[in-house]
């Protein structure tokens, strides 16, 4: 019978550094795209209100 290892302690750790920078990451490019027109954002495929919704702090950094 083989036992699978947990990840460890590090492991976790990077893990949920690396989900918490995606995250800002996100929400920093959707603040940035809040600032173009509608006509740009619909031309390359984005709705503003789904940005909006995905954006807590525009620009913030």
């Amino acid at each position: 019978m083989t036992k699978t290892a947990k990840p460890g302690f590090f492991r976790n750790a990077l893990n949920a550094l690396i989900e918490a920078r995606a995250r800002q990451a996100t929400h920093y490019v959707n603040g940035a795209l809040l600032m173009l027109d509608d006509e740009t954002l619909a031309k390359n495929g984005y709705s503003r209100d789904v940005l909006r919704r995905n954006a807590r702090a525009p620009y913030a950094y």
